[in-house]
C-alpha cells in the first residue's frame, strides 16, 4: 500500500511541476475519480446496496491516499455505495458530500465551478470513466468490469492544457 501512494504522490507531483511553469497554483484543476467500493451483491433486487465488508475497508484505504492529498471538494452520487465509499475522506477532510447525477451534470459548468480546486468524484462503473471522458473531452475509456472496484482516475486541467492518467489501486 506505501509503494502505491509513494507512486500516486509522485504522478501528483509530476503532473503539478507540468503545468506550473509561469502560472498561479489556483488555475489547476485536479480531479480524482473513483468507483465506489464493493457492494453488497446477496438481493440482486436490491437497486441501492450498501458496502460490503471488503467495501468499507476499501474506502477505509482510499481515506488513507487522499489523506496525503490535499482535497478542496468531494462529489458523490447518491447511492449508498457511493456514498460510504467517500463518506471517510470526506470526514478527514472536514468537507460535505456534495451529490450529483451523472447523466444530468453540467461539465464545462463544473469544470467552471471547481475552477483551481482538487476534488474527488465517486461513480460507478459505466459512468466515471464517462465522466472522464467528458473531462478531458475524447473518448479515452471504457466502461469498468464489473468486479474492478481499483480504478483511479486523475485529470489535471490548466487553460487548454489536459493531462489525465489512470493509476490501478489493487
Amino acid at each position: 500500500m506505501h509503494k502505491k501512494i509513494y507512486l500516486l504522490l509522485s504522478l501528483i507531483l509530476f503532473t503539478s511541476t507540468l503545468f506550473a511553469q509561469s502560472v498561479e497554483n489556483d488555475s489547476i484543476s485536479t480531479y480524482y475519480l473513483i468507483r465506489h467500493a464493493e457492494k453488497d451483491r446477496s438481493d440482486s433486487t436490491n437497486k441501492n446496496p450498501d458496502l460490503t465488508e471488503s467495501g468499507f475497508v476499501r474506502a477505509d484505504n482510499w481515506s488513507k491516499i487522499f489523506d496525503q492529498l490535499p482535497i478542496d471538494a468531494v462529489y458523490s452520487t447518491n447511492y449508498k455505495r457511493t456514498l460510504n465509499t467517500v463518506l471517510p475522506t470526506a470526514k478527514n477532510n472536514n468537507l460535505t458530500i456534495k451529490t450529483y447525477h451523472p447523466f444530468k451534470i453540467d461539465i464545462p459548468q463544473f469544470i467552471k465551478d471547481t475552477k483551481g480546486k482538487r476534488v474527488l468524484i465517486v461513480g460507478h462503473s459505466n459512468t466515471t470513466p464517462d465522466f472522464v471522458n467528458k473531462l478531458i473531452g475524447k473518448e479515452v475509456y471504457q466502461d469498468i468490469d464489473d468486479t474492478n472496484n481499483a480504478n483511479l482516475y486523475i485529470v489535471t486541467i490548466k487553460g487548454e492544457q489536459i493531462f489525465h492518467v489512470l493509476i490501478k489501486m489493487h
